[in-house]
């Protein structure tokens, strides 16, 4: 076997130097981490979720410490996109890393319009959604935990842009793979999953909730194996890419959402607590490979024995 074992792997028709992304929402626009990672390690780098006009998200406290973890309700707070392409993408542009947009709406209308203007701008590898969101024309119900309205979202994005097109899941539904099958339907290039899960924290001295927004999203390790279990269920029922999320810390943790058949995974809370985790992943999952002379990183994806 070479020494360095092949850790490429393919994300619809892009292709990545590596299984190991960013997941939105926790490196910010990457340029906030340039001093800290070598940016061009990364297999993609995925932004802080875009809306068409800029947000300010939720009011403070935002986010509060768990044992296992962090609950956030940030809110979604952004630029919004004139300014992202302005003045973040211009730097995102400099990388070899292959740059993936979050996007959200309030509405079908408003997800679909984002990805039509987003289609023909260069430097934009492909587009993130997130459909944990509500929709205010639905009566708040979040797009992600209703199949139809899913399909739909995503229908609507897919017919708006050519780029490569991944679907990021809610975790707080009755049956995943139910949603995993219709995004699929609808012309998802591949899936990632999981979003963070409803939760909430209570100061016991004030009686009074934590987080001003009552509700956040917990991630962290507290999440791992919930994610694990929900990609291991997901991967049984699509043909498309599925991309791991939630709680992955070590290189350990990304070898276990591979094997059980996740075809890239991504790192979030672990980039609070050490800005170079995800570069560190990599090197794991590489000398792995070595240790059990293993040629490529995707001889291990869905390898689990059951």
């Amino acid at each position: 076997m070479k020494k360095n074992p092949d850790l490429e792997v393919s994300i619809g028709e892009i292709k990545l130097k590596n299984p190991v992304m960013t997941a939105s929402g926790t490196f910010g626009y990457a340029s906030e981490f340039e001093n800290l990672v070598d940016l061009n390690r990364l297999g993609a780098i995925i932004v802080k979720g875009l809306s068409i006009e800029p947000s300010k998200g939720n009011k403070p406290p935002r986010i509060v410490e768990t044992p296992c973890g962090m609950l956030n309700a940030i809110g979604l707070e952004n630029v919004g996109l004139e300014v992202f392409l302005q003045e973040k993408l211009p730097f995102l542009k400099t990388l070899t890393t292959p740059t993936f947009v979050n996007i959200y709406g309030k509405d079908i209308v408003e997800y679909a319009e984002l990805a039509s203007r987003i289609d023909d701008i260069e430097g934009i590898s492909g587009i993130e959604v997130n459909i944990s969101c509500p929709n205010i024309k639905a009566g708040g119900i979040a797009f992600g935990v209703d199949p139809e309205l899913a399909f739909s979202v995503v229908k609507a994005v897919r017919e708006s842009t050519a780029k490569t097109l991944i679907v990021k899941l809610s975790p707080n539904v009755t049956d995943i793979t139910e949603i995993a099958k219709s995004v699929e339907e609808a012309g998802a290039d591949s899936i990632s999953l999981i979003n963070t899960i409803a939760g909430m924290a209570v100061d016991i001295e004030t009686r009074r909730p934590k987080l001003a927004n009552i509700i956040g999203g917990l991630s962290g390790p507290a999440i791992k194996p919930v994610a694990l279990r929900m990609v291991w269920q997901v991967v049984q029922k699509v043909k498309i890419p599925v991309i791991g999320v939630g709680g992955i810390m070590t290189s350990d943790d990304a070898l276990e959402f591979l094997i059980a058949g996740a075809v890239a995974v991504q790192v979030g809370t672990a980039n609070f607590i050490n800005p170079n985790a995800t570069v560190d992943i990599i090197n794991g999952i590489e000398a792995f490979l070595i240790k059990n002379n293993i040629p490529k990183v995707t001889d291990i994806i869905g390898t689990l024995k059951t």
